[in-house]
């Protein structure tokens, strides 16, 4: 059952952010970029799809939807990268939110490919099953 790692997958997310945030460089304002956030939005949510697995009729539809997050925390993990390169500065992977963002990529490929390999083993546990009652 994926909802522990689901839950691990979102405290780490969650730590992620609040590094990356904790650690970002204020604008002229003195504000840090709430964007800093991301994250640890994406680990919230998917905690609580992980909490909500524990029950049996929502376990399907939140793990999938928690694999969506995963694919959106992954491709978004580059962003500041790109960003970087896009505004002409030289790219800085050491720069906090690089660090973030490719942390935040790292853990949700990590997380997708548990969830696929989740979904196959139950796919396959379902058509035996399916095929045990016939």
């Amino acid at each position: 059952m994926m909802a522990i790692p689901t839950i691990v997958t979102g405290l780490i997310l969650t730590a992620i952010g609040s590094y990356g945030y904790l650690n970002a460089t204020p604008n002229a304002e003195g504000k840090v970029s709430p964007t800093a956030l991301i994250p640890a939005v994406i680990g919230l949510l998917i905690l609580i799809c992980g909490a909500l697995a524990f029950k049996d009729g929502l376990r399907k539809h939140v793990m999938h939807f928690a694999a969506m997050l995963g694919v959106l925390g992954f491709l978004g993990g580059f962003a500041p990268p790109i960003r970087q390169l896009a505004t002409g500065k030289d790219l800085n992977l050491t720069a906090p939110a690089a660090v973030a963002g490719l942390a935040m990529s790292l853990v949700c490929a990590a997380f997708v490919a548990m969830c696929v390999r989740s979904f196959i083993a139950a796919r396959k546990a379902r058509e035996a099953r399916e095929a045990g009652a016939a």
